[in-house]
């Protein structure tokens, strides 16, 4: 265990005390991390919840999308790194063993039940969005709902593709989804700053029909708020782009209360 958590770490009513399983570097900027899962801990697929480090005087808390799906026995999380940034200059140096806060309550509107019922399922997100949508790929409900499942993950750099090959494996060893994945779910991983087979930004991607070329894709090559629902996770300039493209569709935002066409996490962009 590191200096930094030689103190054991109390839980509170809003937190509980959990322990740092396993840390993976995918580069300089970039690490996801797992630990443990209290078991009155419940979340829906998509959710995200709190998680920090001591500081002074009060904990260092940030929200993080649960990248586990809803029925594994440990919470991972992706996160970036910042040189400078309160929580992650100390939480990329985390080591098997340390202790980390994390919050009772996790909440969200990257959920199925903030979408209407449809045929495809598109995610699309550019660097740590991916997070909530490595949970929903693998849970079994979401492929009961739609027929056809897409998630397009856009970063700068090839290094930058957390979980390719998982997901290009499409999701084969999983040990609840592997059969439905094989013959519905598609991986569009996109790079913009380096050469890779695909290099467009992802309304880029929509607009010239890209985005409907994956291997479990049927149907037409454009969104329609008839069949087709989206999540939108990642950058703000993506989602205000992004979103600002599916009104002028015709598609509607949802929510917890009211289901729509499309839903993004408005506890992340303000």
């Amino acid at each position: 265990m590191s200096d930094r958590n030689a103190i054991p770490l109390a839980p509170s009513a809003a937190l509980t005390v959990e322990t740092v399983l396993s840390v993976r570097h995918w580069n300089e900027h970039l690490f996801s991390f797992t630990i443990t899962r209290p078991q009155s801990f419940r979340f829906r697929s998509g959710e995200f919840v709190m998680l920090g480090l001591p500081g002074e005087g009060r904990p260092l808390l940030r929200a993080y999308s649960i990248a586990s799906p809803a029925w594994a026995e440990e919470l991972e999380f992706l996160s970036i790194k910042v040189p400078d940034g309160p929580l992650t200059s100390k939480l990329q140096l985390i080591q098997p063993g340390d202790q980390l806060f994390l919050g009772r309550k996790p909440t969200g509107t990257l959920v199925t039940d903030a979408l209407l019922p449809g045929k495809r399922l598109f995610f699309l997100s550019t660097g740590t969005g991916l997070a909530p949508f490595l949970s929903l790929a693998r849970d079994p409900d979401v492929y009961e709902m739609f027929d056809q499942v897409q998630l397009v993950h856009s970063v700068r750099r090839v290094s930058d593709l957390a979980f390719r090959e998982e997901l290009e494996a499409q999701l084969a060893g999983d040990p609840l989804v592997q059969d439905q994945a094989l013959v519905q779910f598609s991986y569009l991983p996109t790079v913009t700053r380096e050469p890779f087979p695909t290099n467009q930004r992802i309304g880029t991607l929509i607009e010239n029909g890209a985005l409907f070329t994956g291997p479990n894709m049927a149907g037409e090559k454009r969104l329609d708020p008839e069949t087709d629902r989206i999540m939108l996770c990642g950058s703000m300039e993506m989602i205000k782009d992004l979103s600002a493209m599916l009104d002028g569709m015709r598609f509607e935002e949802g929510s917890n209360s009211k289901p729509g066409h499309y839903v993004i996490e408005r506890a992340f962009v303000g």
